[in-house]
């Protein structure tokens, strides 16, 4: 009877030392598993910073190339503005001359070269040399070339 309770007990001890080493062995690639996930979340936390700051430098990029086109496009409008004040003012000018018959006068006006031109006919030199003195009056700053036939 003594060695079947020692056999018990060696048998007993046995399955202890197994369940131990099996549980450190579970703990042990628990632990593996738990470093290896952390790693992997601290890498795709990593890769998404770089791409969100990618994305803002794209961004900035893109409302950098929106203010630049808005500035042309405001410069382009201003330009055309300007362009078509100044041939309104000379076209009035002409018109309100009681010395000038402007019905035939077509004004044109280029901001960029600073130009004013006049075509069209009027009945003499003397309203062609008239009218061209109206505009380089009026038309400050822009130069006149004056176009105008003479004849009806």
């Amino acid at each position: 009877m003594n060695r079947m309770r020692l056999t018990s007990w060696c048998g007993a001890a046995m399955i202890a030392i197994a369940t131990v080493a099996c549980s450190n062995t579970t703990e042990d690639r628990t632990s593996d598993a738990a470093r290896d996930a952390g790693n992997a979340v601290e890498r795709a936390g990593e890769r998404t910073s770089d791409a969100a700051r990618e994305a803002g430098r794209d961004a900035g990029d893109a409302i950098q190339r929106a203010g630049e086109a808005t500035a042309t496009a405001g410069r382009e409008a201003a330009s055309a503005t300007g362009a078509a004040i100044e041939t309104m003012d000379v076209k009035l000018a002409l018109t309100a001359d009681s010395r000038v018959d402007a019905s035939d006068i077509n004004v044109d006006t280029n901001h960029d070269t600073k130009t004013v031109t006049l075509k069209g006919k009027v009945p003499t030199a003397a309203q062609k040399t008239i009218a061209e003195d109206i505009a380089t009056a009026k038309a400050v700053g822009y130069r006149v070339r004056n176009d105008l036939t003479i004849g009806r």
